[in-house]
């Protein structure tokens, strides 16, 4: 029976909920009349508008203080207050009618007598259903998760709320740094310290941890999850309390633990009077905006109110649903910011010309690229048309607009490289330095980062597709080594140093340290509650497979081709000094290396990159 109840859907349960309190009502009502008048009680005459009454006023009281809405989700001292107050001010509702009309055969008591009875009946009622119904979701927890709450603060405990009336997971304990609070209960819930964890789960077969720290800082929440790894538990975090708070979240939208929680860093907060005096009411136009690095640019350009927000991309399901969700950010915010999606290729000049010609943009965001490693050594020619000539025509068009800048985005692959795509970056690099020479209104400057996490031919969503799969996870060489910064922290950065820039520089973004991409698996097997398969553990969950450099690929990447970098106003951000070669000495090579990508002919191409990139062709290292 209790099954059944639990699996009607959340509609046919309110209803049967407000049927009840109807019921109740009544109930409340015979039971204050036979109370006042000392016997059973038949109404007659005007006792029978307070039976009419007392659902009439009720039940829309307690739809104003959201008891139907909270009932199946949270139990416990706030909704107990919560129907209190909807009685109470139900009680002087009915009170304040009966003073008014003063039927005959109606006792005024009974304004304070049926609310006192209603308000029993509907404790009992929500107690008994609250107590019935946890008996099931307890057998049903010990059958699919046994779970411990990391954080015994606001959020842990909303968190244990909205789990008491889920059937998933048997809540065992939460767990807290704070001294005061291990050793003690919440709500009846066991509280423990940080260092009693490993014995919890393996005395009590905790299989989840649910981390309910919401305010807790990048290093704080690394430390967590470097002390929880080792155990044999699935890790996941809380999405945003306020969608949980507000019933827009259940416990099935608790989110897998991303590698960004592991590898990210606390923000450092851009200037923002500097972004907002250089994109606020402009014309901004972003190449390669349905792909992950324009796309999130675009999201943080369009906070800053631009009067336009060009989307270029020649992808067309990629381009539509950018604009999709930043039509909702628009209306979420109230942002007023007219969005264009044109549909093109930065390889067409004839495009580009067109378009910048109509809206004239006065800040360029060149995200466009072709970025697979493989893929670019696999179609050379393509990749420089795309990665080279693609940016000489977007620089060119920008030129001729009156554009006040345009920024490039780079990437560590552009040092020393050994692939095309590097080299091709690295050509696209020398472009805007020598275009920046030639002192035109246009300040163009580039920023060059490594590996964003999450992006499109990133290893993460790579891992996670294959983790789903059972394994296994494949790394290319035991010692290759990258850097990592997440999306938003990487577009939030190029925005700061676009707006930094004076002309033909070269920013470099801080990466922090590097990570070694077979730690990396390690860590995102162990996060999901499993085990690595390898000679020492031949009965782990997954196995990793080490399968060979594929073509172009480094061990190590590298951000600098020079040394000593120069510090700027923002600490995640340097300046590097680099050579490049002035427009007049590039433009021949340029001319033999669009002739080489149209005719695909590899060794021309090769032979231009080898001449123009400094470390192309050497040995990889």
């Amino acid at each position: 029976m209790q099954s059944r109840v639990l699996y009607l859907s959340r509609t046919v349960k309110q209803l049967v909920v407000l049927s009840l309190d109807v019921v109740l009502a009544l109930l409340a009502t015979w039971i204050a009349f036979s109370l006042r008048l000392d016997a059973p009680h038949w109404p007659s005459g005007a006792q029978w508008w307070v039976y009419a009454l007392a659902p009439v006023i009720s039940i829309p009281v307690f739809v104003r203080f959201g008891l139907y809405r909270a009932i199946f989700r949270y139990t416990g001292q706030a909704a107990l207050q919560a129907t209190g107050m909807a009685v109470f001010i139900y009680g002087c509702l009915l009170m304040s009618v009966l003073a008014w009309q003063q039927w005959p055969a109606v006792p005024r008591s009974l304004g304070v007598l049926q609310p006192l009875v209603f308000l029993v009946l509907i404790g009992a009622s929500r107690a008994f259903a609250r107590f019935w119904l946890a008996d099931v979701n307890r057998a049903r927890a010990h059958c699919e998760g046994r779970l411990l709450i990391y954080g015994a603060g606001t959020a842990g405990v909303q968190t244990a709320a909205a789990l008491r009336m889920s059937h998933q997971y048997a809540l065992l304990g939460f767990v807290d740094d704070d001294a005061t609070k291990a050793g003690r209960s919440l709500n009846g819930v066991p509280v423990f310290s940080p260092h009693e964890v490993p014995q919890v789960v393996a005395k009590q077969g905790v299989t989840d941890i649910l981390l309910a720290l919401p305010s807790a800082t990048r290093d704080r929440r690394n430390a967590i999850l470097s002390s929880l790894r080792p155990l044999p538990v699935h890790i996941r975090t809380l999405p945003g309390m306020s969608d949980l708070a507000s019933g827009r979240v259940t416990v099935q939208d608790f989110r897998e633990l991303d590698l960004e929680d592991l590898l990210g860093r606390d923000p450092v907060p851009p200037n923002a009077a500097l972004l907002a005096r250089e994109l606020a009411a402009q014309v901004v136009l972003v190449t390669g905006a349905g792909g992950s690095i324009g796309g999130e640019l675009t999201r943080q350009i369009v906070l800053q109110r631009p009067r336009q927000l060009l989307l270029l991309d020649h992808n067309e399901f990629g381009l539509y649903s950018i604009h999709q969700e930043l039509q909702g950010i628009c209306a979420a915010h109230q942002l007023g910011v007219e969005l264009i999606p044109l549909l093109g290729s930065v390889a067409n000049p004839a495009r580009l010309k067109a378009i910048f010609e109509v809206y004239r943009p006065a800040m360029v965001y060149h995200a466009a690229a072709y970025k697979h490693v493989p893929m670019v050594e696999d179609n050379p020619g393509e990749g420089v048309l795309n990665n080279v000539f693609g940016t000489l025509n977007t620089a060119r068009a920008a030129q001729a607009s009156g554009a006040r800048r345009f920024v490039l985005i780079s990437t560590d692959k552009a040092v020393r490289p050994t692939n095309v795509m590097g080299a091709s970056k690295r050509m696209a690099e020398l472009v805007l330095q020598a275009l920046a020479m030639q002192q035109s209104g246009t300040c163009f400057t580039m920023v060059r980062f490594g590996n964003v996490l999450g992006s499109s031919g990133s290893v993460v969503p790579l891992f996670r597709r294959q983790l789903s799969e059972g394994g296994p996870l494949t790394v290319t060489h035991a010692e290759v080594t990258r850097y990592f910064m997440t999306i938003p922290e990487a577009a939030q950065l190029v925005l700061q140093a676009g707006a930094m820039a004076v002309g033909g520089d070269v920013f470099v973004l801080d990466m922090g340290e590097p990570v070694k991409i077979l730690d990396l698996a390690r860590r995102m097997v162990e996060l999901s509650g499993l085990r690595v398969r390898d000679a020492d553990h031949p009965d782990g969950d997954i196995e990793i497979a080490v399968t060979g450099l594929r073509p172009g690929e480094k061990l190590y990447e590298e951000l600098l081709i020079g040394d000593n970098p120069k510090p700027t106003a923002h600490t995640r951000i340097m300046k590097a000094h680099e050579d490049y070669l002035a427009w007049d000495d590039l433009l021949p090579h340029l001319n033999t290396l669009r002739t080489g990508a149209e005719q695909a002919d590899l060794a021309r191409i090769k032979t231009v990159l080898q001449t123009c990139v400094h470390g192309y062709g050497d040995a990889q290292h």
